[in-house]
């Protein structure tokens, strides 16, 4: 499940920047470090040590992406960056099925409703994260017909969780039986 929470967009901003450069500059150091050892341990003087460089960097991904999953994702610094990854993450699994998604908003099923509020919300977010002014306005009117669709059939329009269920029962809803 993903909830839409609150985001100052100039503070996600910034967030983000700042965690985007510690991770560049401690997967900078670890390569240098890392190629460095390699060619240390395993070259040769003037020789052509170009596969121990190019083993230094590899290694160094992997570090990171250890470092990522067991370290850096669970700290308070990395927390916008986070966010915004599952926020995206979330909207993609909606884009997935879009083709479903809008076939059960035309068939009036109330969880694809919902999904499709979601999607809007979500989208609207990021956007607003992200100060991507120009793709919000061509949402605006896309949403605001939805809104009005799921007040004619008494939904509630406030949407801020994605239950994967719902994708799911989205998937369901559209296979023939």
């Amino acid at each position: 499940m993903f909830e839409i929470k609150p985001w100052d967009a100039a503070l996600y901003r910034q967030q983000t920047r700042r965690s985007t450069l510690i991770v560049a500059v401690v997967f900078l150091a670890l390569a240098m470090l890392l190629s460095s050892l390699a060619v240390m341990l395993f070259g040769t003087p003037g020789g052509d040590n170009f596969r121990f460089n190019l083993g230094g960097v590899i290694a160094a991904v992997l570090a990171m992406v250890v470092l990522m999953r067991l370290y850096f994702w669970s700290q308070p610094w990395m927390a916008a960056a986070v966010y915004g990854w599952q926020l995206k993450r979330s909207l993609m699994s909606i884009t997935n099925v879009m083709h479903q998604v809008k076939a059960g908003v035309e068939a009036g099923d109330p969880v694809a409703m919902k999904v499709l509020r979601f999607y809007h919300l979500g989208l609207a977010q990021m956007h607003q994260l992200d100060a991507n002014s120009s793709a919000q306005g061509s949402l605006e009117r896309e949403a605001a017909e939805h809104v009005a669709a799921m007040q004619a059939l008494g939904l509630d329009i406030h949407q801020p969780r994605l239950e994967p269920a719902w994708i799911e029962a989205v998937k369901r809803a559209s296979k023939p039986r």
